[in-house]
């Protein structure tokens, strides 16, 4: 069974960073196309960004590009997200998902999800 854990969340202010972490647990990370999705209260999830397990290709949706970066440390077993430059549009719930297929951007395709981390940025 695959086991995802976010960490990392909490509250900032406009214009600070934050990194998210997601460790996995139950499969070898390398197994699995990786992304990050947030939330908002009472929409559906939206993807972020995602990055391939052969050669680590990323993939960004446009409203994140510039300002969040994904990674992985495989041998670490662990996905981040890099948050820079946060504005009170960002406060979400944000969560990690595992793909063994490849690219998706729709939350459905995912077979496994974390409980999600809560990021709060004030004006």
């Amino acid at each position: 069974q695959v086991q995802l854990t976010e960490s990392g969340g909490g509250l900032v202010q406009s214009g600070d960073s934050l990194r998210l972490s997601c460790a996995v647990s139950g499969r070898t990370l390398s197994d699995y196309y990786m992304a990050w999705f947030r939330q908002y209260p009472g929409k559906e999830r939206e993807f972020l960004a995602g990055i391939g397990w052969k050669y680590g290709r990323t993939h960004y949706t446009d409203s994140v590009r510039g300002r969040f970066t994904i990674s992985r440390d495989n041998a670490q077993n662990t996905v981040y997200l890099q948050l820079n430059s946060l504005s009170p549009e960002d406060t979400a719930v944000y969560y990690c998902a595992a793909d063994e297929y490849g690219l998706a951007y729709r939350s459905e395709e995912y077979d496994y999800w974390g409980q999600g981390t809560q990021v709060t940025v004030s004006s």
